[in-house]
């Protein structure tokens, strides 16, 4: 039997398997150090104790103790709050602005196309030439630092690296114009933080 969400003690985030923004979420989690319990979700059959906190029922959601959150970007920024060290934010505002509007630029062109890939059926392939194309526009970002427009791990990294890791799985291949940006996801994915994120089914999306 499942406990009931309000009976948790721990820090609790619900999460699919192989979801961007699910990942986003379990990477921060995994660069603060900060231990949590795992539940995952199945897409589409939210459980019972999921709905009662979140109407929605989308994940990620985080639950602690009586506080509630959802939407990746509310719960990436209060994890980034609650568990100050390593920050994961720039301290001054206008690199903080830069990053959110990024973060936003992301999730309205990238991603679109990654759940039209998800999807398949004839939409797919025009689908992986966009989002090919988002990225290789996005190439001088990943020139300018050693991270995504900073050059410290940031919460933009946090989304960025697990759309890098999935292409292969999509079927989106850079070639050697994009370069710079698998040079940039292999320097993410050898860390131990990014490893502790993912599941065993978005291991396996790799070999």
């Amino acid at each position: 039997m499942v406990p009931s969400a309000r009976s948790r003690t721990a820090l609790t985030l619900y999460t699919t398997a192989d979801d961007v923004q699910s990942h986003r979420a379990r990477l921060v989690l995994a660069a603060k150090g900060v231990a949590y319990e795992r539940v995952l979700v199945e897409p589409g059959k939210p459980p019972e104790d999921l709905l009662d906190l979140n109407p929605y029922g989308s994940t990620p959601t985080l639950v602690d103790r009586d506080l509630t959150l959802y939407d990746a970007s509310v719960v990436c920024e209060y994890l980034d709050e609650r568990y100050p060290h390593p920050p994961l934010m720039p301290i001054d505002p206008l690199s903080r602005a830069r990053l959110r509007v990024a973060a936003v630029r992301i999730e309205k062109d990238w991603l679109t196309e990654v759940d039209v890939i998800r999807a398949g059926g004839r939409t797919a392939d025009p689908a992986r030439k966009r989002l090919r194309a988002h990225l290789l526009a996005a190439l001088p970002l990943f020139k300018a630092a050693r991270f995504f427009l900073n050059p410290e791990m940031s919460l933009a990294d946090c989304l960025v690296a697990p759309v890098v890791w999935r292409l292969p799985w999509l079927g989106v291949d850079l070639g050697r114009e994009g370069k710079p940006i698998l040079d940039y996801g292999e320097r993410l994915f050898h860390s131990q933080g990014f490893s502790r994120s993912m599941t065993e089914q978005e291991k396996a999306m790799r070999p």
